[in-house]
């Protein structure tokens, strides 16, 4: 006996269009945190059906992005110092591995991810920066060799880049980051594995504090400010 498929509702393509645009707005801030999201109005602005609305924010919902508002409806996900950190956890190890497999076959990085993240560093465009920084560790993790890694690690980065922008407002910190960019690169073309995982490790250690950092005075901001 032939077994029977039920049609599907939706068109998943619709759903995952849905759910990207939706989560590049709550990435770079268009959507910020705390923000109530309801069908109708997401509709609206996007130019569909609500049922692909719907799918995507149960998609978001599971993966963190938002969460079940009071009344009715979802918000945005408030910002988390905590989280945050222990996504960084995860970010640290899973790049150390990267560099060390890269490092072990002397991969060299794509010439022009270093340049446009000099060009981006020097400039204003906060996005621009952030797309910089996030080309260079996918040029690692392409380097690695195994594509789990890469795999693994795209969904932290949607997190990440939600509270990057307050780092890299700082243009000393602009400089320092892209630095220890080029060290890392430099390791890895030598063949170096554990100046490399060291190097990359304490990259992500030091982004953690000075994300953290600034994410804990802008929520502190925040509470006194809603206290006056």
């Amino acid at each position: 006996m032939s077994s029977h498929l039920l049609q599907l509702t939706t068109a998943p393509d619709l759903v995952e269009q849905v759910y990207s645009r939706l989560l590049d707005a709550i990435s770079e801030g268009a959507l910020p945190p705390g923000e109530r999201l309801t069908q109708e109005d997401l509709a609206q602005r996007l130019a569909v059906s609500r049922q692909p609305v719907l799918q995507a924010l149960r998609l978001l919902k599971k993966d963190g992005f938002v969460e079940d508002a009071p009344g009715r409806g979802v918000r945005v996900t408030q910002l988390d110092v905590g989280w945050i950190a222990q996504v960084y956890q995860v970010r640290g190890s899973l790049d150390a591995l990267a560099v060390r497999l890269a490092a072990e076959r002397r991969a060299h990085l794509d010439e022009n991810v270093m340049c446009q993240g000099r060009l981006a560093e020097s400039g204003s465009d906060v996005q621009a920066m952030i797309q910089a920084d996030l080309a260079f560790h996918r040029a690692i993790y392409q380097a690695s060799g195994n594509p789990l890694i890469a795999q693994s690690i795209e969904l932290h980065w949607h997190h990440l880049k939600r509270v990057m922008g307050a780092v890299l407002q700082s243009s000393q910190q602009r400089q320092t980051v892209w630095d220890e960019h080029e060290a890392i690169a430099n390791a890895m073309a030598a063949g170096d594995a554990e100046l490399a995982t060291r190097l990359v490790q304490e990259h992500a250690h030091e982004a953690s504090v000075q994300l953290t950092a600034r994410l804990s005075e802008q929520i502190q901001h925040l509470k006194t400010g809603a206290q006056a």
